[in-house]
């Protein structure tokens, strides 16, 4: 069960409203309920199910879900109650602080202690969003980080697994994927816990930064923490709730990079180029680099190697690179260099029967995610197909999806699962991989087989 990103707005309107000082509990049944929780704001958010959903506060930020038993067995989540500080689609609270732009975030700290059932499918998580702008009334177009800090009953995230990070001192399992029009990168608490305190968010931010997730020109709009439903819920909720975000003083930093040099082509194919170049240095610290292709940025890297996908054969491509900071200052671009696609069919793409093209998703010190597509260039339907290379470094694939891989040193094997062996002529599937490395990651030459 993968959790979808949550994109659904919720109505201004308000059903029921915080009592005075010492108060009675106060209940919303409203799927676009809120309450007002003082500086923050609580909101009911069922917006994948019609089953009846009562939310019941109790003073200060503690309220907790008193009618839930949804009953999903994969897909979207039924519901996302929750609290919030900030502006969602539009609906600010007060006294938060914010927007305020990643480059200029000063600290972002939150602490949350939770109450979880022992039935039930659900996820436990903070729902943070960045936009391009200070403000928007829908959805926003940066990027989503949420942030699990427990789960059960077998829920994922949205995407994929891409890395690891110990960003505050913590272990958490990466997750990254992409919508239609926002970034998602997730971050999953190894092991989980029912509460977190002063939980460093910059440092959670910063890291989605280096792996190219966050533009640091964006803005942080809010912090909403819940629960994403599958099946019951009830008993789920909030004991206490906090976040606190402000600017950095001074101006923050404001030097950039020093330019990358030893710009190199580390090999070529007839649809992608290699490239590696030598770290830049930095005050503070690199973020990461921005990859230039003809003038026009392509990509981004937070390790010094990159591999641009999808070029035409038998052409002449000029490169260059830029680093940046967390804070989003860049350097001037490199020097450039020249890479020359080969010849269509060959260079390693092909086969016989089909072509599979290898892409590096994502990049870090010690490991990688790529992706390979395998097109039908013949004229009948396969049954099963067949990609194999051999590595040019000291790379080692850890786990794959949507292929069943096997090795024998540095040779690859990569065969069909049972359900995307057969591919139409014409068309394509794909497969990808994690894998770590040490030193260089050069592009391996891949010959590809049907059946």
């Amino acid at each position: 069960m993968l959790a979808a990103a949550l994109a659904i707005a919720v109505a201004a309107a308000v059903t029921a409203v915080a009592a005075p000082a010492a108060q009675a509990a106060t209940t919303t049944c409203s799927g676009t309920g809120t309450i007002s929780a003082g500086d923050y704001t609580i909101q009911a958010n069922e917006w994948n199910s019609s089953a009846q959903q009562c939310i019941t506060y109790t003073g200060g930020t503690a309220w907790s879900l008193t009618t839930a038993n949804f009953n999903l067995s994969g897909g979207a989540p039924a519901t996302y109650p929750s609290i919030y500080k900030g502006c969602h689609w539009g609906s600010c609270t007060g006294n938060s602080g914010l927007p305020i732009q990643m480059s200029k975030l000063g600290s972002a700290s939150t602490s949350w202690s939770t109450n979880q059932p022992a039935s039930g499918a659900y996820d436990v998580a903070y729902d943070i969003w960045f936009n391009s702008t200070p403000t928007t009334s829908g959805q926003p177009d940066g990027t989503e980080v949420m942030v699990w800090i427990n789960s059960r009953g077998g829920v994922q995230p949205f995407g994929s697994q891409t890395g690891t990070s110990n960003a505050d001192g913590m272990n958490w399992n990466v997750w990254t994927g992409r919508q239609t029009s926002w970034n998602i990168i997730s971050y999953v608490l190894n092991p989980g816990a029912t509460s977190v305190s002063n939980l460093d968010l910059k440092a959670l931010f910063n890291d989605a930064v280096a792996r190219g997730s966050i533009n640091p020109s964006n803005y942080l709009l809010d912090v909403e923490a819940g629960f994403e439903v599958w099946q019951g819920g009830q008993g789920l909720g909030t004991n206490s709730f906090s976040v606190s975000a402000s600017a950095g003083s001074g101006g923050g930093d404001t030097t950039p990079p020093s330019v990358p040099s030893n710009l190199s082509v580390t090999g070529v194919t007839s649809s992608s180029a290699s490239l590696s170049w030598s770290p830049s240095t930095d005050n503070v610290g690199v973020a990461g680099y921005r990859v230039y292709r003809n003038g026009t940025q392509v990509g981004t890297a937070t390790g010094t190697s990159y591999t641009d996908s999808g070029l035409s054969a038998s052409t002449r491509y000029t490169y260059t690179v830029a680093a940046y900071d967390a804070a989003g200052n860049v350097s001037a671009q490199s020097g450039g260099v020249s890479a020359t696609t080969s010849a269509s069919g060959g260079g390693g793409g092909g086969g016989t029967g089909c072509t599979a093209t290898y892409s590096v998703s994502n990049q870090w010190s010690t490991g990688f995610t790529a992706g390979v597509t395998v097109t039908n260039t013949g004229t009948t339907a396969s049954t099963g197909w067949k990609v194999a290379w051999s590595w040019g470094g000291n790379q080692q694939v850890t786990n794959a999806w949507n292929g069943v891989e096997s090795h024998s040193g540095q040779a690859e094997t990569v065969t069909n699962a049972g359900y995307n062996g057969a591919i139409p002529a014409g068309g394509n599937t794909s497969f990808g991989f994690q894998a770590t490395y040490s030193g260089s990651n050069p592009s391996p030459v891949l010959t590809c087989t049907l059946s």
